[in-house]
């Protein structure tokens, strides 16, 4: 990374119409913002066509085969972060296809890079999809960081405005996370820079 900033992904995980995504992020990139270490890069998956047909080898199989070309930008994002932040719901005890679509169109973007999570559910919070990311993340070679931010019962926790009523412990844990990912973001680069036996 050399004298520049790392480069924050704050990944909007839900396309779903009504979903509650962009309001959490929104909230998540001003905690970001305000801790001043990272330049950010919002990045929502319903901007981006994800198709869930892979071809027979995808691209997590083959880094060279081509992706879709509507794909182009979310591909050069994810290349040029340095960690990445998930804002991810809960459906049915796991997290969105859009999300998965997304992380399996893809491989070598996540590749010994951190990445912290952003639940929100009704029930736990997001902590079971986030425990299932991580599984997923752990088979991509990517470091995901121990501390979180959940939110259950999310939709009594933030106003119709979109602030949250009661922010003092979820801004303690969005700083402890930053500050996590941001060591493993500068180890991990000075990591990449090492040439892998062969």
């Amino acid at each position: 990374m050399s004298d520049r900033r790392p480069k924050l992904a704050v990944i909007v995980g839900s396309v779903r119409e009504g979903r509650f995504g962009p309001v959490v992020a929104r909230w998540f990139t001003e905690q970001a913002a305000q801790f001043g270490t990272f330049d950010i890069d919002v990045i929502d998956l319903a901007d981006t066509p994800l198709p869930l047909e892979l071809p027979a080898v995808p691209p997590a199989m083959d880094p060279h085969l081509p992706r879709p070309a509507e794909m182009s930008g979310l591909t050069r994002r994810l290349d040029e972060a340095d960690a990445f932040v998930i804002v991810t719901p809960e459906y049915n005890r796991s997290f969105p296809a859009s999300l998965k679509a997304a992380i399996d169109w893809h491989y070598t973007q996540w590749e010994a890079k951190p990445i912290g999570f952003v639940g929100y559910s009704g029930g736990s919070g997001g902590l079971l999809a986030i425990e299932a990311l991580r599984q997923v993340f752990n088979e991509l070679n990517a470091h995901t960081v121990r501390n979180y931010v959940s939110f259950p019962r999310y939709y009594l926790l933030f106003d119709d405005a979109g602030n949250l009523r009661e922010p003092a412990e979820p801004v303690a844990a969005a700083e402890t996370m930053l500050a996590q990912l941001h060591w493993w973001a500068a180890a991990l680069a000075a990591a990449r820079a090492i040439p892998t036996a062969a």
